[in-house]
């Protein structure tokens, strides 16, 4: 059996991501909320895409703490709800759960996931999932890069000094690999012929 079930990263389609028809329709400046899900710390990474590339607004990690699950996921309701209000974000981007050993930690990461989402979607912000391996591959060039590379690229492409935690780090390189999505997918929208 191969090491992965998928290669779905291998032929990455951006123009999948966003249908041609929507893509024409993308309004440029907009506010991107990138979220890396966690059930003990949600890493969030606010970002500013522009026409010539994007920027840095805010950064940060949502922190809970307690044996209480119930309790934990009102905290991240709260706290995602609270961002949203704030940043005002057009777009959501998240991290998509996948299942590796232990199924009890996906399912904590997926409520924590599904918490999280409420609270994005509650102002009217678009959300799009993206697979570990495709944000990887948007932003370090490789779907196989480590922590440190993706944090790096982090670094080197919003012009910002080292994230403060690696949860912060993959949760720009979210909303960076959901911006070059669909600068990707606008343009590839704009070569083909109207009908």
């Amino acid at each position: 059996m191969p090491r992965y079930a998928s290669r779905s990263w291998r032929s990455y389609d951006p123009a999948a991501v966003v249908s041609r028809a929507t893509a024409r329709a993308v309004v440029m400046p907009r506010r991107v909320l990138g979220l890396d899900p966690g059930s003990l710390r949600m890493g969030f990474g606010v970002i500013d895409c522009k026409p010539r590339g994007e920027a840095h607004v805010a950064s940060g990690c949502i922190r809970v703490a307690g044996a209480d699950l119930a309790g934990r996921l009102r905290h991240i309701h709260e706290q995602v709800l609270a961002i949203v209000m704030q940043y005002e974000p057009d777009e959501v981007a998240i991290e998509r759960v996948f299942m590796h050993r232990n199924a009890d930690s996906a399912l904590k990461l997926g409520q924590a996931r599904g918490a999280a989402l409420c609270a994005a979607v509650a102002q009217g912000a678009a959300v799009y999932e993206y697979a570990p391996r495709a944000i990887k591959l948007a932003v370090a060039g490789t779907g196989a890069a480590d922590k440190a590379q993706v944090s790096h690229m982090v670094q080197v492409l919003l012009a910002i000094g080292e994230p403060a935690t690696a949860d912060v780090s993959d949760a720009l390189a979210i909303a960076l690999c959901h911006a070059q999505n669909q600068r990707a997918a606008s343009r590839l929208a704009a070569l083909e012929p109207a009908r």
